[in-house]
């Protein structure tokens, strides 16, 4: 299962059904954060960049090397995006239409477009990288809670 960034309350609602359906079958809920779908999706090959709107000026980057994330997916105010991006690393989003002319003119030739994550990329991920899985998923919370 995905596991976020992003809907809060969704993905957590979808992690919940999941557990609660695994628990009167022989199986077991694994997690992937989403960005590792997109990561598959373009072939692992080489590093690369997955940039989304974390929204409220700020944006989550989740690095990769390959079928590796290089570090847990973490968000960053937008002027800071550009110095939280290695140089020379190409850059994609599952938000193009909110981020894509941001991105664009942030990275320029780096900006490789749009990319929507899916269920074949992720168990794309899985099968190259299963110690990337998580047992006992919960989703990706980028915000502290607000009182």
């Amino acid at each position: 299962m995905g596991t976020g960034p992003g809907s809060f309350a969704g993905i957590r609602a979808a992690l919940a059904f999941a557990q609660g359906f695994a628990l009167g079958r022989p199986c077991e809920v694994l997690g992937l954060p989403s960005p590792c779908a997109i990561a598959a999706q373009l072939g692992g090959a080489g590093p690369l960049a997955v940039v989304g709107d974390a929204r409220r000026g700020k944006v989550w980057i989740a690095l990769f090397d390959g079928f590796s994330l290089v570090r847990d997916v973490f968000q960053v105010d937008s002027e800071n995006l550009l110095g939280s991006v290695p140089g020379g690393w190409p850059v994609v989003t599952p938000d193009a239409a909110r981020l894509g002319d941001s991105l664009a003119a942030t990275f320029g030739a780096r900006y490789r477009g749009g990319q929507t994550p899916t269920d074949e990329g992720l168990r794309a991920f899985a099968e190259a990288n299963p110690a990337a899985l998580v047992r006992e998923p919960r989703p990706i919370y980028l915000n502290p809670a607000v009182r």
